[in-house]
């Protein structure tokens, strides 16, 4: 475990040339109501987990049918493309047009659900590591699977070919320096859920544990907190020891790669953040939080016992606040109002 505080918090951009992440939810959610029709999630309140006087669990386990957040981010830059192009939702069509992306989970089921939903093809590259199933859930979404790359690096590398050899649209869930406007319209997606927290919390958090792979829901999360509860929530952002690297950029203050072994979280285990995200969380995030893999798995039966049964990813911000070693570096006593995002269903 190792705990960084924020020295940029309430500051300026860390990086010059990335946006800050969108604010915009009433953009967001009369699109997603309009095109997507994805049905609001339940926050739940799951006693005994943690000894804290509440613990609010946002449950995306139902998002869209699709099994997480993520669910929010790339169809609705689709869904936003096609509202560009129709007068109408029922006229949207993007017949003709190509996605393509690498995924390692949820990100890639998002852009081929999307893309079946109006009409465009999608085309997703996977590493060699990436379980079949996966493959098997990508394809019934619609998409045309392709495995290339030992790893995640390498499957987006062939994706970025493929879309500048064929003339597609590349549509990642992080930034680069030059690629940052579909990511900025994806992270506006996951305003949605940030949004429905907010209205279902029945009283402000006073801690708000995000997890983060390149850190897009944490940025989107904790940019629409500060605009709703101000300062009064600690936000701590949540990453595998293995790969922390938003916890080292900050560090740093720069972007940095974090390279390391491969982590259980395999969700978060990114090596790079994106640019957006990090500007985001520089601003907005109180603290970087890593723990081992063992400090989150260790949760995962309790979690499931209460009903909030998830994978290591989508449950590190819970298990964070179930550890008494975190809470007492935190300050997270007795007395704590505690919010947190189960990100994805158990595989």
């Amino acid at each position: 475990m190792k705990i960084t505080s924020n020295p940029y918090r309430a500051g300026q951009k860390l990086i010059d040339g990335a946006p800050f992440p969108s604010t915009n939810v009433a953009r967001a959610s009369e699109l997603i109501a309009r095109c997507l029709s994805a049905d609001e999630t339940p926050l739940t309140e799951v006693p005994g987990l943690a000894d804290v006087a509440h613990l609010w669990v946002k449950d995306e386990r139902g998002r869209m049918g699709l099994g997480s957040f993520k669910a929010l981010g790339a169809a609705y830059v689709i869904a936003r493309h096609a509202a560009e192009t129709a007068e109408t939702p029922d006229t949207a069509t993007l017949s003709g047009r190509t996605y393509v992306t690498a995924s390692a989970g949820n990100h890639g089921l998002s852009v081929a659900s999307g893309a079946r939903r109006f009409g465009a093809d999608a085309v997703v590259y996977i590493a060699d590591t990436v379980p079949e199933s996966f493959a098997e859930r990508l394809r019934d979404q619609g998409a045309r699977v392709v495995r290339e790359g030992a790893d995640y690096a390498a499957s987006m590398d062939a994706a970025s070919k493929a879309a500048s050899d064929n003339n597609w649209t590349l549509l990642s869930d992080s930034s680069w320096e030059g690629y940052y406007d579909l990511p900025h319209t994806l992270m506006e997606g996951y305003l949605q859920m940030a949004a429905e927290a907010a209205r279902q919390c029945p009283q402000v958090p006073t801690h708000i544990m995000l997890q983060a792979g390149v850190g897009g829901m944490a940025g989107a999360v904790a940019a629409y907190a500060r605009t709703v509860w101000g300062d009064a929530p600690q936000i701590i952002v949540v990453e595998p020891e293995a790969a922390p690297a938003l916890q080292a950029s900050i560090e740093a203050g720069a972007c940095v790669f974090a390279d390391g072994p491969d982590s259980v979280m395999g969700r978060l285990d990114c090596k790079e953040p994106s640019l957006i995200a990090l500007n985001g969380l520089a601003r907005d995030a109180d603290s970087f939080l890593t723990l081992s893999d063992e400090q989150v798995t260790e949760h995962l039966p309790a979690m499931g016992a209460a009903g909030i049964a998830t994978t290591a990813s989508g449950g590190a911000g819970v298990a964070a606040v179930m550890n008494a070693q975190v809470r007492e570096a935190l300050g997270i006593g007795p007395d704590a109002r505690v919010l947190c995002f189960l990100s994805e269903i158990a595989e």
